[in-house]
């Protein structure tokens, strides 16, 4: 399988807030994206161990080649220089303007303006490097300007985004804006009336503003039951889902503890900031992550964050894994839920967690759909066997851990659980709390050949396996393809008969995997 092209990055960072907060964000160089973190996690013996992520700016440099490219500002260096390598990392300092360090007669932040200014560093970028496109990566409001050059600004003058931009992924951005937990929307209002700090930016009238292009939008003003959150798919210049990635952060008690205001008006179901049923885009590629908004434990600087954001920019192939089959218990008064978290041999960190402690389990239902709690389907189910997706992440054959190279192995953790309900209200007469009615780990071997595009699979249950899970070795589980002559590789694997009672003789994980570029 080829190796993808490597293409320009563009960092576009998050909201600032009023003029004090813009004006300490442009000192900083790199916009944050050189930010990194340490930490510590218990290790032998009880000891704590330290652990340190450098940040994202540095790993790519590290990983993937990359570099950024200065010379007294990197305005100055893309004007004087012809050519410039694809493997360049460039920051979009759309804030510079507006701040008061800069000049005495600072310019309101608008997010058509960081838009239209963005295409022109993507333009001068493609230019000078030769590269077909590049590929935009944003923490938080930032994602919400890249999306007004995607759905607004290139539409407006005729250019198919694709054709400029490889892939977006977005870190905590609020895609739906940004709503309270309580005040009955009261707070919303007032935000938007009055412009706090700039946060009328977060309320849907502003968002459909910058979201709609003037060929589609209303002149009435935003419609009733307009969805920020949606790319729709059926507009001119469409941006494929396909190559938007939305990682979310579930972890709201860590944000910053001068923000920790936000975090109790946000709500627990979010990163302090944004919540969960906010920060991602229908029909895209997501995963949650138990990390904050931003901060000392924030999803930028955090090794959670890297590694998928790696995987999702130079991976080879993509692997769905989906419950199928499922019937449930029929019962009026029980809710059922699964809990996942996806591990990967080599790191010290799980790539996709979601479980009632985080705030996010998935909400079973019988053989129809998942849904978050706000009633958002997870993912659009056209399938028969009403599949509900548990893990959609990406393979880097060439990150095989030194010393074994044969296969790269993931660790699918999946627990299912059931609540009891009475008159609206939890029943824990009978409840064991934190106490799954199936637990287990399904162990997947993948080949790390990433010549072919057909992978040589093995699949296996915890529950069979005998000791460790590190001296497994994939032998007798070996998987076919239910799908031959095509480049989708598909599989169903039983459940544990353990599990038969609760979801039925005909439940199975359905793995999917196909080429990813």
């Amino acid at each position: 399988m080829p190796t993808p092209q490597k293409l320009p990055i563009v960092y576009v960072r998050g909201f600032a807030g009023d003029t004090a907060g813009i004006d300490k964000a442009v000192t900083d160089p790199f916009y944050g994206f050189n930010e990194g973190s340490t930490h510590i996690r218990i290790g032998p013996d009880n000891e704590p161990n330290f652990y340190q992520f450098e940040s994202p700016l540095l790993r790519l440099h590290l990983d993937e080649g990359y570099q950024i490219l200065v010379d007294g500002s990197q305005a100055i260096y893309l004007n004087s220089h012809a050519t410039i390598p694809p493997e360049s990392i460039w920051i979009h300092r759309f804030y510079d303007v507006s701040a008061s360090t800069w000049s005495g007669r600072p310019k309101e932040f608008r997010m058509e303006t960081a838009a239209t200014d963005l295409l022109t560093l993507i333009d001068t970028i493609r230019e000078k490097s030769g590269a077909p496109r590049v590929h935009l990566v944003a923490h938080s409001m930032g994602g919400l300007v890249c999306r007004c050059l995607i759905q607004k600004i290139l539409p407006d003058l005729g250019r198919d985004p694709a054709e400029c931009v490889g892939k977006l992924f977005t870190y905590g951005t609020p895609h739906g804006g940004i709503t309270f937990d309580f005040g009955f929307g009261m707070l919303e209002r007032l935000r938007d009336a009055i412009g706090v700090n700039g946060g009328q930016i977060f309320g849907p009238e502003h968002m459909y503003r910058y979201l709609t292009p003037e060929s589609v939008a209303d002149p009435d003003g935003r419609p009733e039951g307009w969805d920020p959150c949606e790319m729709p798919p059926d507009r001119p210049f469409a941006f494929p889902h396909d190559r938007v990635f939305c990682l979310i952060g579930t972890n709201p008690a860590d944000y910053d503890v001068a923000r920790g205001l936000s975090a109790a008006v946000v709500g627990p179901r979010s990163d302090g900031l944004v919540q969960i049923d906010n920060a991602y885009v229908p029909g895209a590629h997501q995963a949650c992550v138990h990390r904050s908004h931003s901060g000392r434990y924030g999803i930028v600087n955090s090794e959670e964050g890297y590694q998928n954001l790696r995987r999702f920019l130079f991976g080879d192939r993509e692997v769905k894994v989906a419950l199928v089959g499922h019937r449930l218990p029929q019962r009026q008064d029980m809710a059922w839920q699964a809990e996942v978290g996806l591990s990967v041999r080599g790191l010290q960190i799980v790539m996709h967690e979601r479980s009632s402690a985080h705030w996010c389990p998935v909400q079973l239902r019988d053989g129809t759909r998942s849904v978050t709690a706000g009633g958002r389907p997870t993912e659009a189910v056209t399938d028969a066997d009403g599949a509900v997706p548990l893990v959609d992440t990406f393979l880097c054959s060439n990150l095989a851990p030194p010393g074994d190279t044969s296969t790269m192995r993931y660790a699918l953790h999946l627990r299912i659980l059931s609540l009891r309900e009475s008159n609206g209200l939890l029943n824990f007469g009978d409840h064991l709390e934190q106490t799954a009615d199936f637990d287990d780990i399904l162990v997947v071997d993948v080949g790390a050949d990433g010549a072919t595009s057909v992978p040589a699979l093995s699949a296996v249950w915890n529950s069979a396996i005998s000791g460790s899970i590190r001296d497994y070795r994939p032998g007798s589980h070996a998987r076919d393809d239910e799908n031959p002559g095509t480049d989708s590789w598909v599989n169903h694997i039983e459940l544990p008969h353990t599990a038969v009672p609760l979801v039925g003789a005909d439940a199975r994980l359905r793995l999917t995997v196909t080429p990813w570029r």
